[in-house]
C-alpha cells in the first residue's frame, strides 16, 4: 500500500513520534495506522518522542582513551535526573558511546546516532537511546563528544567524579604535567590556552565595559586609557590557560610550569554536564496550591 503524507502527518500527530518513525511504522504495517501505534508502543518511540522536548540538564561527561594515550574521545550524555545518572544502565550507554567515537570517529552527533553501540550489536546508537528513555521514562539526549588525537605529544586526561572531563594536549613534557593541567582546566574554567586565542568580540566588549567603569572615576583620558590597559591585561591572566596560577602552586604560572618543563600547551577541552543549559526551576508548593485552586 502507498503510504502518503496524509497518513504520515496523522500518525505524527497522534503518537508524537518523528517523521522518519512514522513512515517507517506505516511501512512495517502496509498502511495500517492503528497496527503502526501500536507497533511504535511496543518499540517505544512513540514514548521517547513524547519526551523528547523535557529538558536533560543532568548526565554525565566521560573520557575514553586508547592504549597509547594517543587518541582519545570526550562525551557529554545528558538525561533529567541525578539519580538516573548514577544509574549502571544509563552509565553503560554512555561508556559504550564514548568508545564508539574513539574507535570510529563519527563526523557530528547524528552520525554518530545511527551507528551501532556495540561491535556485537545489531541495534544504533539512537534506537537503544530510545528503549532507554521507555525504560526509564526520562529524556536522554547525546548532547556533544569531540574525538583529540595527539600529534607526537602526549594527552592528559582528568575526570572530576562523572560531571567534568578534561583533555590536554600537551607537546613535550610527561603524562603527569599533562593530567596537572588537566586538573587545572577543570578547577580554573580558562576560556582558551593564550592570549592570542581569545575572541575579537569577547575581548572588545570586556574593553567596552573597562572603559565605561573607568570613565566614571572622572580622572583625564590618558589616566582612563591606562586604567583600561590595565584592567585588560588583568582579564587576559585571569581567562587564558597560560596566565593562570597553578592551582597546586599558586606562586607559579601555567605559562611557566610549561615552560620549565620544555613543553607548551596545543590545546585542551573541558566538558562540564549541563552547563549553558537552562533547566526550569520547579517550585512544588505552587505547583500543587495551583492544583488546589483548579479543583
Amino acid at each position: 500500500m502507498a503510504i502518503t503524507a496524509s497518513m504520515v502527518k496523522e500518525l505524527r500527530e497522534r503518537t508524537g513520534a518523528g517523521m522518519m518513525e512514522c513512515k517507517k511504522a506505516l511501512v512495517e504495517t502496509d498502511g495500517n495506522i492503528e497496527s503502526a501505534i501500536e507497533l511504535m508502543r511496543k518499540s517505544g518511540m512513540a514514548k521517547a518522542d513524547k519526551k523528547a522536548g523535557r529538558v536533560a540538564a543532568d548526565g554525565l561527561v566521560f573520557i575514553e582513551t586508547d592504549m597509547d594515550k594517543r587518541n582519545a574521545a570526550i562525551v557529554e550524555v545528558n538525561c533529567e535526573t541525578d539519580f538516573v545518572a548514577k544509574g549502571d544502565d544509563f552509565k553503560g550507554f554512555v561508556h559504550a558511546i564514548a568508545a564508539r567515537v574513539l574507535s570510529s570517529s563519527p563526523a557530528n552527533v547524528e552520525e554518530l546516532m545511527g551507528m551501532p553501540l556495540n561491535d556485537d550489536s545489531a541495534k544504533t546508537i539512537d534506537e537503544v537511546r530510545r528503549e532507554m528513555i521507555s525504560k526509564i521514562g526520562e529524556n536522554v539526549t547525546i548532547r556533544r563528544f569531540e574525538r583529540v588525537s595527539t600529534a607526537g605529544g602526549v594527552l592528559g586526561a582528568y575526570s572530576h567524579g562523572d560531571r567534568i572531563g578534561v583533555l590536554v594536549d600537551l607537546t613535550g613534557g610527561s603524562e603527569e604535567l599533562a593530567r596537572d593541567i588537566a586538573m587545572h582546566v577543570a578547577a580554573s574554567r580558562p576560556l582558551c590556552v593564550g592570549e592570542a586565542d581569545v575572541p575579537a568580540d569577547i575581548l572588545a566588549k570586556e574593553k567596552e565595559i573597562f572603559a565605561a567603569q573607568a570613565a566614571e572615576s572622572g580622572k583625564p583620558a590618558e589616566i582612563v586609557e591606562k586604567m583600561v590597559e590595565g584592567r585588560i591585561r588583568k582579564y587576559l591572566k585571569e581567562v587564558t590557560l597560560l596566565g593562570q596560577m597553578f592551582v597546586k602552586d599558586p606562586d607559579t604560572s601555567i605559562e611557566k610550569l610549561v615552560a620549565s618543563a620544555n613543553a607548551s600547551v596545543s590545546s585542551f577541552r573541558r566538558f562540564e554536564v549541563g552547563e549553558g543549559i537552562e533547566k526550569k526551576q520547579e517550585n512544588f508548593a505552587d505547583e500543587v496550591m495551583a492544583q488546589v485552586k483548579g479543583s
